[in-house]
């Protein structure tokens, strides 16, 4: 079962402060907060929580039986909600009363945001997801950033934080002129409607075929003699595309002409597949134009003695005092790098709105780039940089390797996605699940279930390991799979509707006096839980957490379905409570598989 630590429950407070008191009256001693260990009973033994008793004999000076068997009669004679307890080694199981749980269960029921809190910040937090190269299409490894991206956002905004999604799209440097070079010399004037090919994925064709091309000719200059460094920097395509981008930055008209024309193009095909991704932003920045204030703020720093200048004019920033090394921002051409456009982003954006956090999802690949990032902006005076969090993510591969852009090698997010639909659709006959269901429903549930079963493969792993994606077994509908989760949303929702068409009325009637067994007990506590795994999550920037959690609750759910009778229950105060609880569940499963982006189909 997914553990939260460090988050405490109302009555697990209340439970701390008795002990704390307990212990007082007992052994004459004030014990600190920390040493009160109090954990949900494992269902093998009898009880709602357990106190470890072994953190507490320092000052009991007893044996941990008799020190639980004390604080066990201390509480059953002072705390109203305890109703009996056992003690196993030392171990104490605590019992709350008959009433406890069903009271529990009708605050969360009666709440239409349980889980979720009200926003409580006026300033945002920023979160950047996607950032883009526009010279090539989104490709898998993509697709994990955003949807990593959507998922913290959401997350954020459910625990109570005014939240901004935004991207910044790197449409300027040498890669994108590679393109543009590529497509001047071979291009023959195609574009995406003379083709029928998507922006992004023609831009990105010629990307590939500039470094055939280069490759090609560092092969001649190498047979010709030359040392392979000194033919890698010297080709001539190369060269041209370093002129191309100083062009570029002076403003050649032709050249300007050209680059809006292809980014265009690649705008238009991202677009698509953000929207066929399911993710969006509320504000997006370009490289084109956050790098100019990078470069005033570098010169500015200059001038302040912050940075340095080399002797070829190239100005840097000396972080040996940090324990790193030197780090370039401005070539001596004058030209720009990513650190330069990433300060002024930076800037930027607290110009902008002043956020309170800003959290970069990036692979972690760039973890030194922004460990240097704060410490640049510190050195520059700016205090807010302490507010910069890097979600370093791992990377993710195919069960045959690693991927290669530049070499064309690549799962393209447009054919993911069309091929997890397809999956969806092949896995579903196979098991005729939508046998009598129209064709526009079918292909639906397809698109959802499809989805579904990409977002949670990778949702449900820490972002900061890396991982192997393998389409098919993620669309299993069984196990810790996104579309089990979306069944079982359907089973409930099916349920529930039966319970409808027979007139049985359960939404808005008390349920009456309902003793619960450990099974109900164990699926209203679950429940419960869900707020804490929204703070946790929140505070860890870890969605993983929320997905785990809802196939926990899955299975808790299954197992009790499994086990009692809802619909044929002969007792009316039973059989409304049980409809809750399945309502309830189903409210809980939505709200989570939202926050990871994921839509869950009312049928299947």
């Amino acid at each position: 079962m997914t553990t939260i630590q460090n988050m405490k429950t109302e009555i697990e407070l209340i439970l701390e402060a008795k002990i704390i008191e307990a212990v007082k009256s007992l052994y004459e001693v004030e014990v600190p907060k920390q040493a009160i260990q109090i954990q949900n009973t494992r269902k093998e033994f009898t009880g709602d929580f357990t106190v470890v008793v072994f953190p507490l004999l320092r000052w009991s000076k007893k044996s941990p039986e008799l020190t639980a068997e004390m604080i066990g009669d201390f509480l059953l004679e002072n705390e109203i909600e305890v109703d009996g307890f056992n003690v196993v080694k030392g171990f104490l199981n605590l019992e709350l009363r008959n009433g406890f749980w069903p009271t529990q269960f009708q605050e969360i029921y009666d709440n239409p945001e349980f889980g979720r809190s009200v926003i409580n910040n006026e300033d945002p937090c920023l979160v950047e997801y996607s950032s883009p190269n526009t010279n090539k299409p989104l490709h898998l490894g993509h697709i994990r950033n955003n949807l990593l991206g959507y998922s913290v956002s959401k997350i954020l905004e459910a625990n109570g934080h005014k939240v901004v999604k935004t991207n910044i799209v790197n449409d300027r440097g040498i890669h994108i002129c590679k393109s543009m070079l590529a497509w001047k010399k071979w291009g023959n004037n195609e574009t995406p409607e003379t083709t029928c090919i998507k922006g992004d994925h023609l831009v990105g064709k010629y990307y590939v075929r500039f470094e055939q091309e280069y490759r090609a000719q560092v092969g001649s200059l190498i047979n010709g003699g030359m040392e392979k460094p000194e033919a890698e920097k010297n080709a001539p395509l190369l060269q041209e595309a370093h002129d191309m981008l100083r062009d570029w930055e002076k403003g050649d008209t032709e050249v300007i002409k050209l680059w809006k024309m292809m980014n265009d193009w690649v705008y238009a095909g991202f677009d698509i597949t953000y929207k066929n991704l399911g993710v969006d932003f509320d504000v997006i920045y370009y490289e084109s134009e956050t790098y100019k204030l990078g470069k005033k703020l570098v010169e500015k720093g200059l001038g302040k003695g912050v940075l340095f200048k080399k002797e070829d004019g190239s100005i840097w920033a000396d972080l040996k005092d940090e324990g790193l090394d030197e780090k370039l921002l401005l070539r001596s051409d004058g030209t720009a790098v990513y650190m330069t456009q990433d300060l002024g982003t930076a800037v930027q954006r607290y110009n902008d709105y002043h956020f309170s956090d800003h959290v970069y999802v990036v692979g972690n690949e760039q973890n030194y780039h922004f460990q240097v990032l704060k410490l640049i902006l510190k050195k520059m005076a700016y205090p807010w940089s302490d507010h910069l969090f890097h979600l370093s993510y791992g990377m993710v591969e195919l069960p045959e390797g690693k991927m290669k852009s530049r070499e064309g090698k690549v799962v393209d997010a447009d054919d993911l996605i069309e091929e997890m639909i397809d999956t969806a659709r092949v896995m579903s006959e196979e098991l005729g699940k939508l046998d009598g269901y129209t064709e526009v429903e079918k292909n639906s549930i397809y698109r959802k279930v499809g989805l579904g079963a990409l977002k949670y493969f990778i949702l449900k792993v820490d972002p900061k390991k890396s991982m192997t994606f393998d389409p098919r077994e993620s669309v299993d509908f069984n196990g810790n799979t996104g579309p089990f989760i979306q069944y079982t949303y359907a089973r409930i929702n099916s349920l529930l509707k039966k319970a409808d068409e027979r007139s049985i009325e359960w939404k808005n009637v008390s349920p009456g006096d309902v003793v619960m067994s450990d099974k109900e007990k164990d699926l209203v506590k679950l429940i419960r839980h869900y707020k804490f795994v929204i703070k946790e999550s929140s505070k860890s920037l870890n969605p993983a957490l929320v997905a785990n959690y809802c196939y926990d609750l899955v299975k808790e759910y299954n197992q009790f379905y499994h086990d009692y009778s809802i619909l044929r229950e002969e007792n009316q105060d039973f059989k409304v409570f049980r409809l809750q609880l399945s309502a309830m569940t189903g409210r809980v499963i939505k709200s989570g598989m939202e926050l990871l982006g994921i839509e869950v189909p009312e049928k299947m």
